[in-house]
């Protein structure tokens, strides 16, 4: 299906984004795997038999060097994965460092890749932009405000970028799961756990369902089919959406 595309992936490390490489590489694609962790991307970049990129890929400087090393290696991109993302628990309270790396990961680390292949894409009038979201882009998540506003955030990036760019050869898609085991969901902290652990799923399940989402090109990317009534509830009637999260928010509380 990939054939020989050059798919960038970031927190390719772990994960989901360690499973969407292996997956990507085993269909044959030429996978740059980038990673704050450069030994994990180097042993995931070994297994897919791709190139391994160690950095910040959230920093300005972090992403050019990515998509310099993945130009320069392999001369295009074809599909670029903004997958790494953060996750802290909290509300209002949160430090003000938790909700600044919230937003610098999960946001603007899209918005600096989009920057970065955007020139290049149009030129080539063709790309593939997939930004790892989380069905709390979609919904909320309760216990963890940093984490539920700054996937809303990027969300509106993703649609943003397909309504820009949809026209001009650009494909993006937003993928929004829920609970997925992962380093992420074991420090979601007991609210977390409790709500997303048992529909939680496996990474690689995750990843073969980003893989069939390729050839539909579908904006929204649902391994939790549920999800998408979820979303039609909260936009149909407000109220009573919150009324319900509002109730499992008494339900998480008790001990």
């Amino acid at each position: 299906m990939l054939g020989d595309s050059v798919v960038v992936v970031t927190g390719g490390g772990n994960g989901i984004g360690a499973a969407m490489a292996r997956k990507f590489g085993a269909q044959g694609a030429r996978v740059v795997v980038a990673d704050l962790d450069a030994d994990a991307a180097r042993r995931v970049a070994d297994e897919a038999g791709g190139l391994a990129v160690g950095g910040d890929a959230a920093s300005e400087e972090g992403v050019r060097r990515l998509v310099d090393a993945a130009l320069d290696r392999y001369g295009r991109i074809d599909v670029f994965c903004a997958n790494a993302g953060v996750a802290h628990t909290g509300g209002a309270e949160a430090p003000e460092e938790s909700w600044a790396q919230a937003w610098e990961v999960n946001v603007m680390a899209h918005v600096r890749a989009a920057r970065a292949v955007l020139p290049h894409w149009l030129e080539r009038s063709g790309g593939h932009f997939l930004a790892t979201v989380s069905a709390a882009g979609l919904l909320t998540m309760l216990g963890s405000a940093p984490y539920a506003v700054s996937k809303h955030g990027a969300l509106a990036f993703a649609e943003w970028l397909a309504v820009t760019y949809g026209d001009r050869g650009i494909t993006v898609q937003a993928l929004c799961p829920q609970g997925v085991r992962t380093d992420m969901l074991g420090s979601s902290g007991e609210t977390g756990q409790r709500l997303l652990a048992d529909g939680a799923l496996e990474p690689e399940q995750v990843a073969e369902v980003v893989l069939e989402s390729f050839a539909d090109k579908r904006f929204l990317i649902l391994p939790h089919p549920e999800v998408a009534e979820y979303y039609a509830l909260r936009a149909a009637d407000p109220d009573r959406w919150q009324g319900g999260m509002r109730k499992l928010q008494r339900h998480v509380q008790q001990p």
